[in-house]
């Protein structure tokens, strides 16, 4: 029994030792396996050079910024350079503010804001074909310049489909923004003879006995039109009403509404009974008697007109012949139907 167990002791013993060696040579084979596989991945690889240490105490060169591109312009100071005196008539103008307000970008200041960029006009010497001049430009070239600001103003928004514009009326022609006449509107002239050169026609209007007192100063063409355009009739100012507004904003007691209203007046009107400029007869009628203007509607309406009754309103006797003596308020009654108060 006990040599038994001794002899399986040292099969044991022996068999360990077995492993034990295989188990060494499996390992010293792997290592010799991952060594060569190692060994061929780092000769394919591309040898790089170490990265060059800085040198700290060399001087370091100063980086230059990127040049910004020369501006084309030059500011109106250069311009006074040369045109000393009409940039002292500029100066007293509302364009200077263009110059004065910092809210105004480059292109929108001062001379170069009209004349566009004036680095190449400044280079070449004064070549004038380096810069917009007005003088001998199309009106509608001239036109563009100025619309290019002012057409963003209610007052000009309308100037290309206005009369003057569609007739090809350049700014310039009432305008002068180097040597105005008058600084407030830089107009050439004075009102009423700039409207004078065109309008010719309604200058007599105002030289007769009752007329809007224009000459006198009371007033003037543009108190009631606009000369840059409009959507009324003649161009008249934009208010409240239409066309005949422009007449109530002075005649307030004719304005209404009324409970009795004038037909006339409110289908026509006041241009039907009334002459705006000026006229020979008095509160500027269109006829010389109230009853001959009265009759062009009012003829054909029975029982008015007639020596018998039921008529009362025999039209050869001198007191049926001023209507408005009874008919106090024909431009619209709150009392009573037929107009009498």
């Amino acid at each position: 029994m006990t040599s038994s167990i001794r002899l399986l002791s040292r099969t044991m013993r022996d068999l360990g030792c077995a492993l034990a060696r295989s188990s060494v040579l499996a390992l010293l084979i792997f290592g010799i396996a991952l060594g060569i596989v190692l060994g061929t991945e780092q000769t394919m690889r591309p040898r790089t050079r170490p990265a060059a240490m800085p040198n700290v105490g060399a001087p370091r060169e100063p980086r230059l910024a990127p040049q910004q591109p020369e501006s084309p312009y030059v500011g109106s100071e250069t311009c006074k350079m040369c045109h000393e005196d009409l940039y002292a008539h500029f100066a007293r103008t509302a364009h200077f503010l263009t110059i004065s307000s910092p809210k105004y970008m480059e292109s929108e200041k001062g001379c170069e804001a009209c004349h566009g960029p004036g680095r190449e006009h400044v280079e070449s010497g004064g070549d004038v074909t380096k810069i917009f001049a007005f003088r001998g430009r199309s009106v509608s070239e001239q036109n563009a310049r100025c619309l290019a600001c002012h057409e963003r103003q209610e007052e000009r928004h309308n100037f290309r489909q206005s009369e003057h514009g569609l007739s090809q009326v350049a700014c310039a022609d009432c305008h002068s923004s180097h040597s105005p006449v008058l600084i407030e509107d830089l107009l050439a002239k004075r009102l009423p003879e700039l409207c004078y050169e065109c309008h010719g026609e309604i200058r007599q209007d105002f030289t007769k006995p009752f007329r809007h007192r224009v000459h006198e100063g009371g007033m003037s063409c543009t108190t009631c039109h606009n000369p840059h355009g409009g959507f009324n009739v003649a161009q008249t100012r934009d208010v409240l009403g239409g066309t005949d507004a422009i007449c109530l904003k002075c005649h307030t007691d004719k304005q209404g509404p009324f409970v009795f209203e004038h037909v006339p007046v409110k289908l026509e009107g006041c241009a039907i009974c009334h002459v705006p400029h000026g006229s020979n007869n008095p509160r500027l009628l269109t006829r010389p008697r109230v009853h001959q203007l009265c009759l062009e509607c009012h003829t054909a309406t029975p029982g008015i007109l007639g020596s018998e009754p039921p008529a009362f309103h025999d039209i050869r006797q001198p007191r049926f012949q001023s209507c408005t003596t009874c008919h106090v308020k024909v431009h619209g009654s709150n009392v009573n139907r037929l107009f009498f108060q």
